[in-house]
């Protein structure tokens, strides 16, 4: 918690270091699917005689974010929202600090590296709270459409695990 309160203080002071732009703010909004490996990758299935894909979904999400910017190459943001995992029946609501850097890799297109720390509630579950990180890497065109894939994890005992978490592909769009 000492960690979220001083990331957030970070992000309020150093909108000072920002100030060059008119406008130092963006919003993003990501939506995501959750994929897991198939037990039963390889087999063919009797009805429809096709082999069985290796992964399969296993969760959707969405997440909403406002921080403060310099240029489109580095933003430092407050981020929540919801994680649906199947596999484990949980519902997760993530909130962290958001760390992005957008280096320009051509004319039109960026590569974009993200880093969240925080917390995550698990809805329907009691007092289950926990850690919560996040790391994704995705490109990011010129009219700020940005297609990721995305690791996160949650450190609360879900089913006799100590940690859960999964990997996603997304679809974000960030107003500058």
């Amino acid at each position: 918690m000492k960690r979220l309160k001083t990331l957030l203080f970070a992000l309020f002071f150093c909108g000072s270091l920002f100030a060059q732009d008119k406008k130092i703010t963006y919003t993003q909004f990501d939506v995501t699917i959750a994929f897991t490996g198939n037990p039963k990758s390889g087999e063919v299935d009797q009805y429809t005689n096709e082999k069985e894909p290796w992964l399969i979904p296993d969760g959707i999400g969405s997440k909403l974010g406002y921080g403060l910017r310099y240029k489109k190459w580095v933003g430092l943001g407050i981020h929540g929202g919801l994680n649906w995992d199947w596999s484990n029946k949980l519902v997760v609501v993530p909130i962290y600090a958001n760390f992005r850097l957008s280096p320009k890799i051509g004319e039109e297109t960026r590569i974009t590296l993200q880093l969240g720390l925080g917390k995550a509630i698990a809805l329907g579950r009691g007092n289950l709270t926990g850690d919560y990180k996040k790391i994704s890497i995705g490109i990011q065109n010129d009219n700020d459409i940005l297609l990721f894939i995305e690791v996160n994890h949650y450190a609360f005992p879900i089913n006799n695990q100590r940690d859960s978490g999964n990997i996603s592909l997304g679809i974000s769009s960030i107003s500058f």
